[in-house]
């Protein structure tokens, strides 16, 4: 059975607190319901993580190579744009990563614009939603041919 973590960085545990107009009412935790019933009708194993603290995302990334996890679905928050230490962590495991954010980020402010984490995933998922996380695992399953874990 396929393992796939969701890793959710600053703030996402707000979801339909912070900025319900750009966030959506939906809270964190029918987000993780809905992760909850994919991975029960696409039978994977899923490991859904949220902190506001950098060491922690870098610690479950870490995690999910040591567990040799089949991909990171990774909403880094505010830290995608400041944290050149999630993007080593990234570059160091090697596991396939998805770049996922709930808002298009090219429409938002010019200090969004700057990913740091972009250059060492697989795609980038933006603009779509709490279905962006649903496309990233159903990405991440389909794997690429020739493909070879950690």
């Amino acid at each position: 059975m396929k393992l796939i973590y969701v890793i959710n960085g600053p703030n996402l545990n707000l979801l339909g607190v912070r900025e319900p107009e750009k966030y959506g009412t939906e809270n964190y935790d029918a987000l993780l319901k809905r992760l909850k019933e994919h991975a029960e009708k696409h039978q994977y194993r899923l490991v859904a993580y949220q902190s506001n603290h950098e060491g922690d995302l870098i610690d479950k990334i870490q995690e999910a190579y040591a567990e040799k996890a089949d991909g990171i679905v990774l909403n880094a928050g505010a830290y995608t744009h400041t944290s050149i230490a999630l993007l080593d962590a990234l570059l160091a495991t090697k596991v396939r990563t998805v770049e996922v954010h709930i808002t298009d980020l090219t429409e938002r402010e010019d200090f969004r614009q700057v990913s740091y984490i972009r250059s060492a995933v697989a795609k980038t998922i933006m603009g779509h939603g709490l279905q962006g996380y649903t496309e990233a695992i159903e990405f991440l399953l389909e794997g690429e041919p020739g493909e070879s874990k950690n």
